[in-house]
């Protein structure tokens, strides 16, 4: 990383490092020297992902000032961390967060184990649930009734069977979203989808704005093609965006796309609300960055009764910010690889002629089967069925952790598929690594975050419940203790320590 991204304010930096500071040292606690403590408090916010990788810090008599520390305390504690290698200095252009070269980074995400494997491993790290019977074998039996039609012809839909495009288009009518269907593209899947929008929009060395953290497949699929991510921090209690940093990067870093999960955020479950997506919209817009937001999880609220907030694409009539990508894969099956691009009609047009030298189109077949499903065939039970599954899954999953680990911090999130864990300050890599010779397969932070942020945590889905996720943090409590013994090797990801200045 040779220059900074975004920036961090001499205020906000100071607040944070209030934030995480512990209570009073006990009798005979030896504190560690003001520079320490400093260096300490912010080299955890940046592997944390409080502090996002290639942030400017705050000039050194800035610091200070907020602090009430002297200037050689900030320098002091800026050269211990130019020296462990989170930070770096260019005359004329300041000091930006980096991470050792050396540190852990996992550039692809978990993939599923295979059927057979399942027997000794606990997977948790794909975060999708079996196919909902008989939603499923019904729908593929319909799209085989209503596939002879489309047989007789070339097969051919770059941009979608009209039919389907059709059936989303008026399903984001029925909820106030007016839409025709050449504001539609299907794709093969969400991933499908973002990849197309990637190669249109965010061509190799373009910057783009992302959540920190953000889901693990999507990160690195930018990364492949060149984009260089800017990570945004989340708002501190996982209430959804943090608007003023939002603000402050579209303004300094000016990305042309900006990728982010407003409705139960993967993997944090985070519900952005109608006010943070107005203004996400309008930053965004008045930046000239395209705000691509993914709504796979918009359907899997888990809290009966509760009111969803308006789509993000509600708060852009014109469609000249907001594209949306959604997707059949984690409320239905992950097997049924359909998804789609809302934009307006001269993007989709322009997604369309892309995607001649991709992959030309999606499976008709599969199409079918999603468009019978939806237009009366059950789609609304299976949704169903998959809500209550993944809720009895989350609330056994969450019982389990607690009793086993009770030192694991986490929010209970009101819908998606995905519990985020502070682990106690045990590193994330490690409880991965030591986790795969007991018998549980877990994501690490790291794979969720941009250049090696999130080391104390992991992700943990809904994806089993009951004995086995019983077992499951079982297992992953054994890890723990491994990790803690030093038996796996490395060092943990250390508490911090109270900053006195």
């Amino acid at each position: 990383m040779t220059q900074w991204t975004s920036a961090v304010g001499a205020a906000q930096l100071a607040r944070q490092l209030t934030a995480q500071q512990s209570g009073p040292a006990g009798p005979g606690t030896r504190r560690p020297p003001a520079y320490r403590a400093l260096a300490d408090g912010i080299r955890l916010l940046v592997l944390e992902g409080r502090v996002p990788v290639a942030a400017r810090l705050p000039a050194e008599r800035e610091l200070a000032l907020a602090l009430s520390v002297s200037r050689t305390t900030v320098a002091a504690a800026y050269e211990a961390l130019r020296a462990e290698g989170f930070l770096e200095s260019r005359r004329g252009a300041g000091s930006w967060t980096t991470v050792p070269a050396g540190n852990p980074l996992p550039a692809r995400g978990l993939e599923p184990l295979p059927p057979e494997a399942l027997g000794s491993m606990i997977d948790l790290g794909c975060a999708a649930l079996p196919a909902p019977e008989p939603w499923l074998s019904r729908g593929f039996q319909g799209a085989l009734e209503e596939l002879p039609p489309y047989a007789h012809t070339h097969g051919d839909y770059p941009a979608g069977l009209p039919a389907l495009r059709r059936t989303l288009a008026d399903r984001y009518t029925a909820r106030g979203i007016p839409t025709m269907p050449e504001q539609i593209m299907v794709t093969t899947g969400a991933m499908g989808a973002m990849d197309a929008i990637c190669h249109l929009f965010a061509g190799r060395g373009e910057r783009v704005a992302v959540e920190s953290p953000s889901y693990a497949n999507i990160l690195q699929l930018m990364r492949e093609a060149g984009a260089r991510l800017v990570p945004v921090a989340m708002a501190e209690d996982l209430s959804g965006w943090d608007l003023p940093r939002w603000r402050q990067v579209l303004r300094d870093a000016a990305p042309r796309l900006a990728y982010v999960v407003a409705d139960f955020h993967n993997p944090t479950g985070a519900l952005a609300d109608e006010d943070q997506r107005r203004a996400l919209v309008d930053a965004a817009r008045s930046a000239g960055t395209v705000l691509v937001v993914d709504e796979t999880m918009s359907e899997l609220r888990l809290e009966d009764g509760m009111e969803m907030p308006r789509p993000v694409c509600a708060f852009d009539p014109a469609g000249s910010t907001v594209l949306t990508v959604g997707s059949a894969s984690k409320v239905f099956w992950a097997g049924m690889r359909i998804g789609w691009v809302r934009a307006a009609p001269d993007v989709i047009r322009s997604l369309v002629a892309a995607r001649a030298y991709a992959d030309l189109g999606t499976p008709v077949l599969e199409q079918l089967a999603v468009n019978w499903l939806m237009g009366g065939g059950g789609w609304e039970e299976a949704v169903g069925l998959r809500r209550a599954q993944a809720r009895e899954n989350r609330d056994a999953l969450v019982a389990a952790v607690r009793r086993e680990l009770p030192g694991w911090e986490f929010e209970v999130p009101l819908g998606g598929l995905t519990l985020w864990v502070r682990t106690g300050g045990l590193s994330g890599s490690r409880l991965a690594e030591v986790g795969e010779r007991v018998g549980v397969r877990v994501p690490s932070g790291p794979r969720f975050g941009v250049d090696g942020a999130f080391e104390g945590y992991v992700r943990l889905p809904f994806t089993v419940g009951g004995a086995v996720a019983d077992e499951a943090a079982a297992r992953l409590a054994a890890a723990a203790r491994a990790v803690r013994s030093g038996a796996a090797g490395g060092p943990a990801v250390e508490e911090p320590r109270t900053f006195v200045a």
